[in-house]
């Protein structure tokens, strides 16, 4: 919960980097003698309450001290003043070492994660969680309003309930994606699109490695409250290929639907190979509600059933209840 709470304070910390660029083209169009236009830059620096002393000098001290980690104040407070903003921009970016790093899919933790068939090489309660964040790494390169993104999502499925209490399988997920917006608000039912490069693998060796890559196109539409996100992917031929047959249990893409209702929110997950013979698909139901009043913690329900509920596990059917609390959604 700390690292969520440090993230967020270092991501008001650099919204004032964007608020000394305003201030910068203020004073550049007041020198110009464009007054007005000056003026109403500083008038908007104000109503998002930017700190007066901002507008005097720079300094650490006067720079959103108070946002700081506590262990940051105290290096801050001791550096001496850079005439050169940007300087002081970068200086105050090694003191912090933000990474600039927010959440992607859900972070969760399920202490329960229980699979409905007995097998004989697990036990069927066991501990799933995972962990997603993204890194924007540009935005508007080429002017349509783009962001790309570097994704990481890890989960992990632990024997916690077995004597030595043994990680059964992880599944890595890097990415590299850029998202594009389209349409303007209550205009259009499309929202924009996001495209990418993902891998996955579970980091074992010989018989149970599994990996694969894909180049996926995703689509976001919105009907009031429902949200509708389709995605096809092209999976990537490799010479050693550990999982040849994958595409006849997770098929070429997926189907999201979210619906947002009050302080719940519902997800429903579609997927099926789309073949009349050998059928098959997989179902996930993902229902997230307030956790004792918390606005940043989230009770977390997750059914699952079908094929593909792991790398390990791609061609089992599986249906597994799961039981926790999420850090974002």
């Amino acid at each position: 919960m700390r690292i969520f709470i440090i993230l967020i304070l270092l991501f008001n910390f650099l919204l004032s980097y964007d608020k000394n660029s305003l201030l910068k083209e203020a004073s550049k169009l007041e020198k110009d003698g464009k007054y007005k236009e000056a003026m109403l830059i500083y008038k908007e620096i104000a109503n998002n309450t930017y700190l007066e002393k901002t507008l005097e000098k720079n300094s650490f001290e006067e720079i959103k001290i108070k946002e700081m980690p506590e262990e940051v104040k105290v290096l801050a407070q001791n550096v001496n003043t850079i005439e050169d903003q940007e300087t002081m921009t970068t200086i105050e970016q090694m003191l912090a070492s933000s990474f600039n790093l927010y959440p992607y899919k859900e972070n969760y933790f399920f202490p329960i994660s229980y699979d409905t068939k007995k097998r004989n090489d697990r036990k069927r309660n066991e501990t799933k969680f995972q962990l997603s964040l993204k890194k924007p790494i540009s935005h508007n390169f080429f002017g349509f309003e783009e962001t790309f993104y570097f994704g990481y999502t890890q989960v992990s499925y632990w024997q916690l309930y077995s004597d030595s209490s043994p990680f059964r399988e992880t599944n890595y997920k890097p990415e590299f994606f850029v998202t594009v917006p389209y349409g303007k608000r209550d205009k259009t039912a499309l929202k924009g699109f996001k495209t990418g490069f993902l891998h996955e693998s579970n980091g074992q060796g010989e018989e149970e490695s599994r990996s694969w890559n894909r180049i996926y196109l995703e689509s976001y539409f919105q009907y009031k409250s429902l949200f509708i996100i389709p995605r096809v992917w092209y999976r990537i031929e490799e010479k050693d290929d550990d999982n040849p047959d994958i595409e006849d249990y997770l098929g070429y893409g997926d189907l999201t639907f979210m619906y947002p209702y009050k302080e719940n929110n519902f997800k429903l997950m579609l997927r099926n190979n789309l073949k009349s013979k050998d059928n098959r698909g997989f179902v996930q139901f993902d229902w997230t509600f307030p956790f004792f009043g918390s606005k940043n913690t989230f009770g977390h329900i997750q059914i699952s059933n079908g094929y593909g509920d792991s790398l390990i596990d791609y061609d089992k059917d599986i249906t597994r209840i799961n039981f926790g609390i999420s850090l974002s959604r």
